[in-house]
């Protein structure tokens, strides 16, 4: 019984907390300012002195409540605070959120998740996550064309422990958020051709890697078994 009345506030209070930000976040034009990296950078450059620290938060809220890509706001930040800076910021505020996210479906369960996510995304990825799990959240964090927000919701519904989890977004999360902040900050530049080339390559590495991923995974483990029982 007393279980269930913490579980309830805890609901309640993270209901409150999520729809206060969403409001904040309405109010101060953020969702206006997300069609566009040049949109970011004006909202962040709005809040100085304070802008790093507002970017930080901004960056934090978008992970948790705001269905924005993490590269939109870190390709502002490139251009505001420069690569290196601008990644460090948007890599804590990315970890952080993903934690706080993974943490609150584990303790709140799928009736939260698909009430904030809807049954239609729950559906469709947490079956995939359950049966490839590393495998899948690998793929999805390294390439540009998954929720990552949501899957590491969805994560918190499996059994996958929070350790791995973090392991894999250190592993993973990281990349694509770097290149953003690179090209941001204009330390890289890529022709059209260059660029659909690179996508084109990831969209076929993803596809063999959910393909085959489940093989290699295997025949990794079983080498390093036999690797552990040699004398």
């Amino acid at each position: 019984m007393k279980e269930r009345t913490v579980k309830r506030l805890l609901w309640a209070v993270t209901v409150l907390l999520l729809a206060g930000t969403l409001l904040a976040l309405w109010a101060t034009g953020f969702f206006e300012a997300a069609s566009s990296p040049e949109a970011m950078e004006e909202y962040i450059d709005r809040c100085a002195p304070w802008s790093h620290l507002a970017y930080f938060a901004i960056q934090l809220a978008s992970v948790i409540v705001a269905p924005i890509p993490s590269n939109i706001t870190a390709a502002a930040a490139g251009w505001l605070f420069g690569v290196w800076p601008a990644f460090l910021l948007t890599w804590g505020a990315v970890a952080l959120g993903s934690a706080l996210v993974f943490a609150l479906a584990r303790g709140l369960g799928r009736d939260f998740v698909q009430r904030l996510v809807g049954e239609r995304s729950s559906g469709r990825y947490l079956d995939l996550i359950r049966r490839k799990r590393d495998v899948f959240l690998l793929v999805a964090f390294l390439f540009p064309f998954f929720p990552d927000d949501v899957l590491c919701l969805l994560a918190g519904l499996t059994k996958i422990s929070f350790r791995r989890f973090l392991l894999l977004v250190a592993v993973a999360r990281p990349w694509g958020l770097l290149a953003a902040c690179a090209v941001g900050g204009n330390a890289v530049k890529l022709p059209l051709p260059a660029m659909l080339a690179l996508g084109a390559l990831g969209l076929v590495l993803a596809a063999l890697a959910l393909r085959y991923g489940d093989r290699a995974e295997a025949a990794i483990v079983r080498r390093m078994e036999r690797q552990k029982d040699r004398p």
